[in-house]
Formats: structure tokens, C-alpha cells, sequence
């Protein structure tokens, strides 16, 4: 039977959450925006407190100021979203803002890809280590290991949202979204949240604090560039494609979402595997 003809004859009822958190007269504040800011707030904490624990880093050295934490949060924020709208204007619907180019701007009306944002992140974090004379890898791997959180927020946020849901299915969890057409689906967006949230961020926690991998720069940032994209790609299949797109190459299974993250895991596993532990400093012959 056509998975697409699923009748909804059991499914979770959809909890009625608006997705506006509060609104004073014409501004709104919306989940999706409090998910990125609390996000991008917590992986500046969070590497704060990786960046002044000595007992992370080769000889107690730190490899950071806190101050530049403090002054890198605006870099962040600005690669997160110029990258994240870029990336989802040439990845998901070039031929909708080639055809309407100020649609581009409107960013309110949703429309961010991660993997756009990552690399507006990376080239944020590089450009701002050298012109601080900070080891690039080393920024790279205490941000990364703070950025689950916020990923797995936003993954709620699109679920309150009624967005990015997942393929019609049986299975006793499926919701009807309400702008889902008549199926019950996948609650992908909280699959997402659990993997790329929850999970992925233990898995770092437990390399940053138990196996000390701070201390074999760009470790960590290859963990997290594969454990994200291992987890996008397991989430893929139960994810509806997006509309503009569909399927890939004829198939009923490859998305964008696929295509995009496969290079993300190679990236990891190279990052992973050529990382050399700092060499420790020699304590002098007295």
C-alpha cells in the first residue's frame, strides 16, 4: 500500500502551541528566533567555560582570552545568519528568488539552511583566530562543542512551527500536522532534536571532559561536522523533502539534506583521524 494513502486512524494530537512567544503590538517574538538566540547564547557560555578550564588544555595553558569569546559572539551571529540564508537561497529555492530577488531579505518569512550557516560560521571563526592569533582549530572546537543545544532548540521551534515534517507513517508516535495534509507523520523535527541536539552534544560533552580532546585540536569540530551530518542523514529518511525540490536523481529516498551532509561526515572522519595531540612542553633539566 502507497505509504501515501495512510489513513489517520491513530496518531498523537498535535499540541496547540502558538508560535508567536509574545507579541507587543506589531513585534512578535517567535519560538524559531528565541531557539537561534538562546542557541548562539549558549555555545558563547559554554565555550567560555571550556576556554578557562586548564585542566582541558596541554599544560594548563589556555588558548583563549574570555574577552574574545565576549567579542566573537557578534562575528557568530552574523555567519549564522547571512550563511544560513545564503545557503538556503542557492541549496533549496534559487529559482524563486532569482525570479523574486528582494524575497531575499525576508528573512521573518523563514527560510535558513545549517548547512549555509556552518559555513558562515567557519569562515567567521577563521578570519576572526587570525586576527587574534588564536589556533583556529582550537575556537573551532570549543564553539562546536556548545552549538547541539541550540541546534536541538530549533529543531523543537520548527516543530511548534508545523514546518519540516516528516513522511506519512503508521507508527503509534505519528502526529497529523495540521498543515500536514491528511496523514499522520513522522515527528521528524524532534527526531532531529533528539540526535542532533541531545545526543550530539553528551557524545562531545564526553570527549571534551572524559577523553580530554581539547587538548588534540580540531577533534572535537571534526566530531561534531560528523556527528551532525551522520545524524542529518539518518533523519533524512524520515523527513518529507521539501516541496521545490522533492527527490534527487530519480529516486524516492535522496533528498538535498543527504547530499549536503555526506561530505560533512567524510570532513569529520578526516578531522578526527589526522588530529595530533600539543605536543607537552619539557620540563627543564635543573
Amino acid at each position: 500500500m502507497n505509504e501515501y494513502f495512510l489513513l489517520p486512524l491513530a496518531s498523537l494530537p498535535f499540541p496547540d502551541i502558538d508560535p508567536v512567544l509574545i507579541q507587543i503590538g506589531p513585534l512578535a517574538v517567535h519560538w524559531y528566533g528565541v531557539g537561534y538566540i538562546v542557541g548562539i547564547l549558549f555555545a558563547w557560555w559554554y565555550a567560555k567555560r571550556l576556554a578557562a578550564n586548564p585542566k582541558l588544555w596541554p599544560d594548563g595553558i589556555l588558548p583563549m582570552k574570555p574577552e574574545d569569546l565576549d567579542d566573537f559572539i557578534i562575528w557568530a551571529a552574523i555567519g549564522v545568519v547571512l550563511g544560513g540564508r545564503t545557503g538556503y537561497v542557492l541549496f533549496y529555492d534559487l529559482p524563486r528568488y532569482i525570479a523574486h530577488p528582494l524575497d531575499i531579505f525576508a528573512v521573518w518569512q523563514g527560510g535558513m539552511s545549517f548547512h549555509g550557516g556552518l559555513l558562515g560560521v567557519i569562515l567567521a571563526m577563521t578570519l576572526f583566530s587570525i586576527k587574534r592569533g588564536i589556533r583556529t582549530w582550537s575556537l573551532f572546537d570549543v564553539v562546536a562543542a556548545g552549538v547541539p543545544v541550540g541546534l536541538g532548540l530549533v529543531r523543537v521551534a520548527n516543530f511548534i512551527n508545523s514546518e519540516l515534517w516528516g513522511r506519512p507513517t503508521d507508527v503509534p508516535w505519528a502526529i497529523e500536522f495540521p498543515n500536514g495534509g491528511p496523514f499522520t507523520r513522522h515527528p521528524s523535527q524532534l527526531y532531529e532534536a533528539l540526535l542532533e541536539g541531545l545526543v550530539l552534544f553528551l557524545v562531545l560533552r564526553f570527549l571534551t571532559h572524559s577523553r580530554l580532546k581539547l587538548k588534540t585540536p580540531r577533534f572535537v569540530g571534526g566530531a561534531f561536522i560528523c556527528g551532525y551530518g551522520l545524524s542529518r542523514i539518518a533523519v533524512e529518511f524520515f523527513r518529507e523533502p521539501d516541496q521545490q525540490l522533492g527527490y534527487l536523481l530519480g529516486t524516492n529516498w535522496l533528498t538535498m539534506g543527504m547530499i549536503l551532509s555526506s561530505p560533512m561526515v567524510l570532513a569529520g572522519i578526516w578531522a578526527m583521524t589526522t588530529a595530533k595531540p600539543v605536543p607537552q612542553s619539557r620540563p627543564q633539566a635543573t
